[in-house]
């Protein structure tokens, strides 16, 4: 009995030591497991955080190449507005040595008479000489010399009284209204009375042989009255007018007090010399005031 109780305890003792071994063996395995599992996270997390610091530089480097890029577009803007104007004033000063302009090109770059808008109709498109890098497009300023002595060539075979002028734009009253004053021309600023030419029962019905516009939208009432009554039309456009229904285009900005200002001014003096009327001498600052403080564009 006593050695079969000592077998028996020597059994289990070796089934124990067996286990033992064993669950020492899984415990390693599962620290091992663990251990790997750290190692895996914490490669992980340096990896995204290599990524995060990868993108921030990345990022930082974009900004800093757009920025980079914007002051080379401000810059690109400002140069292209100089040599345009350098441009212009070479383009003309060389077509000076055969013809003489009627001012200085200065001066007409002083009063914008060169600057259009950013549209540019199918219309106007042969008036214009370039696009500004900022996307303004710019007249033609010799040809706008030539169509100013064309214009009073025009303008001269019809008398003062048989012209009747419309200009809607604020901008332009000034001028228009010494236009008018001087050579006792029928001026209408803010509106034109829609019928006043065309309906024979207004009390202020009356009849003229020409119409003047300062622009062809805002002063389309009078555009429309003319074409009934199919009398011809003088309309000062701008790079974004359409011409229909107009028989002679002065292109020129006509947005500007100052352009609309030169472009009255000179009518007025060109025109009294070749109707040979007699008028007290005009001068640019009846029709721009300010027009000792302007600076011309460099």
């Amino acid at each position: 009995m006593a050695k079969k109780k000592e077998s028996l305890v020597d059994e289990v003792k070796k089934i124990v030591g067996k286990a033992t071994e064993k669950a020492d063996e899984i415990v390693e395995e599962i620290v091992k497991d663990v251990k790997e599992g750290i190692e895996a996270i914490e490669d992980t997390l340096e990896g995204k955080s290599k990524n995060v610091k990868k993108e921030a530089k990345n990022k930082s480097d974009k900004k800093s190449a757009l920025l980079e890029r914007a002051k080379a577009l401000a810059g690109k803007v400002e140069g292209e507005e100089k040599i345009g104007i350098k441009e212009i004033k070479g383009k003309v000063k060389g077509e000076e040595e055969e013809k003489k302009t009627i001012v200085p090109i200065e001066d007409y770059l002083k009063a914008s008479l060169h600057l259009g808008t950013r549209v540019i109709t199918p219309d106007m498109k042969q008036y214009v000489y370039r696009r500004r890098a900022d996307g303004l497009a710019v007249f033609n300023t010799s040809l706008q010399d030539d169509k100013i002595r064309e214009a009073v060539e025009f303008l001269a075979k019809y008398a003062p009284e048989q012209i009747v002028l419309a200009c809607k734009r604020e901008a332009g009253w000034k001028a228009v209204e010494k236009f008018g004053e001087t050579l006792g021309i029928k001026v209408f600023t803010k509106k034109y009375p829609a019928g006043t030419l065309t309906n024979t029962n207004l009390e202020d019905f009356f009849e003229r042989d020409l119409a003047m516009i300062c622009d062809p939208w805002l002063d389309k009432n009078l555009l429309v009255d003319s074409n009934k009554i199919k009398i011809p039309v003088f309309g000062i456009c701008d790079t974004n007018n359409f011409t229909k229904g107009i028989n002679f285009v002065l292109p020129v900005n006509n947005k500007s007090y100052k352009s609309l200002g030169m472009v009255f001014y000179l009518l007025t003096k060109l025109y009294a010399e070749k109707r040979g009327i007699k008028i007290k001498e005009p001068k640019i600052k009846d029709f721009i005031e300010d027009w000792d403080s302007l600076v011309p564009p460099q």
